[in-house]
């Protein structure tokens, strides 16, 4: 049995990882935490969570929970993710992150984390998406910067990040087959008088609104003809059943980063 523990488990995240860890015979709940002051601290899982049947006491110390952990499935903020990165490298867990907003310093750090222990990072742990990712790069590197590439993306109104971690990975994907940096190629927000669009530029858009689960189109238009690859998720309960496969495969990996296109052999 691999021993996970979920950081966050209060959260939306946290609570579909509670269940998918449950339906999986390979996996057992650990270790769960939430934020100090969460009216979760304290008390068995199963006693504030519906259908769950765990014992485990939700804690707020990440530092103990982590140290009974194989491995560590992240879905919180990037300030915390830092803290759970930096205490999984200290205690040989496997961390499995969901996490998006991270920035540069945030990489950064998960990268020197990366040399003690097993990492698994991904904007988006569905199978479909990440088949999308992979057919994002191979379009970019067949077209020339004749087509234009628009990443668009919709999420649910509670969202608090734009462009979404799923976005920004199909931006990566499209930098790669082109052979560019996205940081070179990005435009965001455009508003206002911007002027003509930059050629091979790599634009996104970010729509919010009702509870849409996520939605994202990688849109490659050239003179006369646009091709639009896309991807529509239903259930957010996918996201958790990936992020529990991505757990069970970090568990036998060397240290180092890797993510779901690693995971799925897709690479």
């Amino acid at each position: 049995m691999i021993g996970v523990t979920i950081t966050g488990v209060s959260g939306r995240m946290g609570q579909m990882l509670a269940r998918a860890v449950a339906q999986d015979a390979r996996c057992e709940l650990v270790g769960a935490t939430a934020l100090p002051d969460h009216e979760w601290i304290g008390r068995r899982l199963r006693d504030v969570l519906p259908d769950s049947a765990s014992d485990v006491v939700v804690g707020a110390e990440a530092v103990d929970a982590i140290a009974n952990a194989d491995v560590v499935i992240d879905f919180t903020a990037p300030e915390a993710t830092r803290e759970h990165a930096t205490l999984c490298a200290q205690a040989g867990a496997a961390h499995v992150i969901g996490t998006t907003g991270l920035d540069a310093d945030d990489l950064e750090h998960l990268t020197r984390c990366a040399v003690h222990t097993t990492i698994v990072r991904a904007g988006n742990f569905s199978l479909g998406v990440n088949l999308l990712t992979v057919l994002t790069r191979k379009v970019a590197e067949a077209l020339g910067d004749d087509f234009d590439i628009e990443i668009v993306e919709m999420h649910h109104r509670h969202k608090v990040d734009a462009p979404s971690g799923t976005a920004l990975m199909l931006g990566e994907a499209a930098a790669e087959g082109r052979g560019v940096a996205l940081d070179d190629m990005r435009e965001s927000g455009r508003d206002g008088m911007t002027g003509e669009r930059q050629r091979g530029a790599i634009g996104f858009a970010a729509l919010r609104g009702g509870d849409v689960v996520g939605e994202h189109q990688a849109i490659f238009a050239g003179t006369g003809e646009r091709i639009t690859l896309g991807h529509i998720a239903s259930d957010r309960m996918l996201f958790a059943r990936g992020a529990v496969a991505a757990a069970v495969w970090a568990r036998d990996q060397a240290a180092g980063e890797y993510d779901m296109v690693d995971v799925l052999g897709l690479s």
